[in-house]
């Protein structure tokens, strides 16, 4: 079993023109020299004006749910973001929370991914969900009704050209045979998937396809405790190897009254989601802009961390 992990996002968007995108390498470094264990950067290509859509459960959205930018915010591209961090870093993990796969062409994603995977050592995780804006699949030609169809189609392209010498497709809308793919991925398998999503037959049976891991959505996020039973039953359900299923969860931060962060009581909430199942922390959290300061303050939480989690 994989030791509870602790990653952290990179902010990679920005509501106005930041002028620099400098900070975000920043933190990428200072996460590396830390010893945290993955950073993590989000996704969008375009965005339509009906951001009310975000709050909305039916569309993939979740009640309450608030963009951070409006439609005209700045948002980085994650591959080619990770590509960057990949140069400036040798240990740190490089993650998407989340990349809208269906909205690359199959056979593209599959290439850059390997190819970042090769360059980075190994250490790429691809966290993929279906997004929640139907503007943004209809700019790039695509039904936003068969939006889960098309992730599934991506991610059975993706796996079979990374684990076949000479891959072949069948699908209603995608055909091809003796297709060659190299580099394949460093990692043995293929760049490890993590579906995101609330818990439903269609996300059980995606993750029991694809899935290394899980990022809870919605309510689901919001009673670990409760739900990662239910996630396990439904991918047994679904043949899929339930017990070696990785699970997200946000790293629980207690704050004082002046806003502070209170160390030992966010680290004092761990010990139980570990039990309940989640291996991967991910903290939201300031982190000071000098370099040195970020990686004394990271270094801690981290060993914080490390302690709650022997």
């Amino acid at each position: 079993m994989t030791p509870p992990q602790l990653s952290i996002a990179l902010r990679t968007y920005s509501a106005e023109d930041p002028g620099t995108w400098q900070p975000v390498l920043d933190r990428a470094r200072a996460a590396d020299a830390a010893g945290i264990d993955r950073v993590l950067v989000s996704d969008h290509v375009v965005f339509g004006e009906h951001m009310d859509a975000y709050g909305r459960p039916e569309s993939g959205g979740v009640v309450g749910g608030r963009q951070p930018t409006g439609p005209d915010g700045h948002w980085l591209e994650p591959m080619t973001t990770l590509s960057v961090v990949c140069g400036l870093t040798s240990r740190v993990r490089l993650g998407t929370n989340i990349l809208i796969a269906a909205l690359r062409r199959p056979v593209v994603l599959a290439k850059s991914a390997a190819t970042l995977d090769v360059l980075a050592g190994g250490r790429l995780d691809l966290g993929v969900g279906i997004g929640w804006q139907r503007e943004e699949y209809e700019a790039a030609g695509l039904d936003f009704e068969r939006r889960g169809r098309l992730l599934d189609r991506a991610l059975e392209v993706c796996q079979t050209l990374w684990r076949e010498k000479s891959a072949q497709v069948d699908l209603p809308d995608l055909t091809f045979d003796s297709i060659h793919l190299m580099p394949k991925p460093m990692q043995s398998g293929g760049v490890p998937i993590w579906v995101s999503g609330r818990l439903n037959e269609r996300v059980a049976r995606r993750l029991a396809r694809f899935g290394r891991g899980w990022i809870p959505w919605g309510d689901d996020a919001e009673d670990l405790t409760a739900s990662i039973p239910r996630m396990r039953e439904a991918v047994a359900a679904a043949d899929g190897n339930a017990d070696a299923i990785q699970v997200a969860g946000t790293l629980p931060t207690v704050r004082r009254d002046d806003r502070s962060i209170d160390l030992d009581g966010t680290m004092a909430r761990v010990p139980p989601l570990v039990d309940a199942g989640v291996t991967d922390f991910r903290a939201y959290m300031p982190v000071p802009s000098a370099s040195d300061a970020a990686v004394d303050y990271l270094r801690e939480i981290v060993d914080a961390f490390h302690d709650a989690t022997r």
